[in-house]
């Protein structure tokens, strides 16, 4: 790239907030250290979600009260949880899981501090996973810890939380 498109690019992005998903990279350290844009801060009581046309958070329902995220949630940008991942999650499930949802991968992070609103953007490292189905397709959730935490920041495994 010429330094011309460069500059014109760097331009652009101080004008245009860049499309969660698409528009932010995973991070130079992924998948031990990720991006990840968070939608939902604890104790939300309305399910957020991010409109895949206009990349803005909208509100797709009140959560019930059983449901309410005990964690950051979100997603990793860049990728998707489409047919490699249903055939992975097929191979340990209980049941035929034939596709992923179709979505980003979903991550919850892992952190002592109250963040208070979602819509934002932060580094994380990844501790495991969880399976997890919905309506017979893959929709698993990616856990990691808030990178540099000061008290989930030794945590390098998920057996150890």
């Amino acid at each position: 790239m010429n330094k011309k498109t460069q500059r014109f690019k760097e331009l652009l992005s101080t004008i245009f907030k860049s499309h969660p998903w698409h528009g932010v990279p995973a991070g130079p350290q992924a998948p031990a250290v990720v991006t990840c844009y968070i939608e939902i801060v604890p104790p939300g009581s309305v399910k957020l979600e991010l409109d895949k046309t206009t990349g803005h958070l909208r509100i797709d329902r009140p959560q019930r009260f059983s449901s309410v995220s005990p964690t950051l949630y979100g997603f990793i940008p860049q990728t998707y949880c489409g047919d490699g991942i249903g055939k992975l999650a097929n191979q340990h499930a209980k049941r035929k899981i034939t596709k992923g949802d179709g979505d980003p991968l979903d991550i919850c992070v892992l952190t002592e501090k109250e963040i208070v609103q979602g819509d934002l953007l932060l580094s994380a490292r990844v501790i495991g996973g969880l399976l997890m189905v919905d309506k017979g397709e893959a929709d698993d959730k990616i856990i990691a810890v808030l990178d540099a935490d000061i008290t989930f920041g030794h945590i390098k495994d998920l057996s150890e939380v």
